[in-house]
């Protein structure tokens, strides 16, 4: 599956990385907690998270993460979508929660790492 699937099927609303939807998405993962991103998120995969500033996409760009998936209608930070644009990461909203935006992910045939 692709990212651009993902907006299509989910709704989502991209806030930057427009142009590299065409990402295959390998796997999901699902944290707040950078660290335990940093070690267990594996290339390929769509982060889902609730954290909107610049340090997501650091860990993004560092583990060769498809792109990024804010929850509960949060938007990233100005100096987020800039960092983003600027390593080629898509960040994209939810307006669902997690659990459920997770939960159609995984209907949708996205599995964990």
């Amino acid at each position: 599956m692709k990212l651009k699937d993902l907006v299509r099927e989910f709704g989502l609303e991209v806030k930057a990385g427009a142009g590299l939807l065409d990402r295959d998405v390998t796997g999901g993962y699902v944290s707040d907690l950078m660290s335990d991103v940093l070690a267990h998120a594996v290339d390929g995969n769509v982060w889902v998270t609730l954290h909107i500033h610049q340090n997501i996409v650091a860990v993004a760009a560092h583990k060769g993460l498809a792109g990024i998936i804010l929850v509960q209608g949060r938007q990233p930070e100005k100096d987020t979508v800039a960092k983003a644009a600027e390593e080629g990461i898509p960040v994209m909203v939810s307006a669902f929660p997690a659990f459920e935006l997770v939960g159609r992910l995984y209907k949708a045939g996205i599995r964990g790492a």
